[in-house]
């Protein structure tokens, strides 16, 4: 498994996907927080007079909205299209070690992209009144949740991976579904519904949960909640790889 992980990891930063990621990640939020005019986004730390990070945690679903999907198109698709899933299956490792693996290269993007951001949390403390005036709590509350948000984004992209031999489909499926899943319910809450049903609609999507989080409350419902949908999906890209040997 660390084998196959390694390799992984390699793969990505061989091929400069992984750098690409990253930085595509940080210079649009970066653009959007401190360079983009607030009069056309909104989001412009500097503009707005605020200590706070709130514009990043509102800006970074949507940029990882399409950036995972990207990151794990090609984790299972290439492997379906260059007929080299069958030898990866015919290693002395268990489909479920196969998709961990695959799936903790993705995470490692997924933490180097978040990691620089810790710069933009420096320079909002400093540039305080006083100096550290910051939700200090809010905003781990909402670094918490980006990288739960981000995890379960990347174990939908897995499944999409597995599921076809085509990477752009595979980049479209999981976007079409992370999309589901972090607004979809939403939307469907607001069709005019009773308070309880329109609430348990809401609680089945990522935004529900990802909002919860970022006020500074890390409540183990949201943590559940991530952690059974990233099961979810891992073990239903195992239950993909099991049916290759059927």
């Amino acid at each position: 498994m660390n084998a196959l992980f390694l390799k992984e990891v390699k793969s990505y930063f061989n091929s400069l996907t992984g750098f690409l990621v990253i930085l595509v990640f940080l210079l649009i939020t970066g653009l959007f927080l401190w360079v983009f005019p607030n009069e056309a986004t909104g989001t412009n730390i500097l503009d707005n007079g605020f200590a706070t990070l709130e514009s990043l945690f509102y800006i970074a679903p949507w940029v990882l909205l399409i950036l995972i999907p990207a990151v794990s198109m090609k984790l299972f698709s290439e492997e379906n299209k260059a007929g080299t899933i069958e030898l990866l299956l015919t290693k002395p490792l268990t489909e479920l070690e196969i998709v961990l693996a695959k799936y903790f290269a993705g995470m490692v993007i997924v933490v180097f992209s978040l990691l620089p951001t810790l710069v933009y949390y420096y320079t909002v403390y400093q540039l305080g009144l006083p100096k550290g005036n910051l939700d200090v709590g809010g905003t781990w509350g909402s670094y918490i949740g980006l990288f739960f948000l981000a995890s379960a984004f990347l174990s939908i992209g897995i499944f999409a991976s597995s599921l076809t031999n085509n990477q752009v489909i595979a980049f479209i499926l999981a976007l079409m579904m992370c999309y589901l899943f972090h607004n979809g319910f939403e939307y469907i809450a607001e069709f005019n519904m009773k308070g309880s049903t329109s609430l348990f609609i809401s609680s089945l999507g990522i935004h529900y949960h990802y909002y919860s989080m970022s006020r500074g409350v890390v409540d183990s419902r949201d943590v559940l909640y991530f952690l059974t949908l990233i099961i979810i999906f891992l073990f239903a890209t195992r239950l993909i790889l099991q049916s290759r040997k059927w």
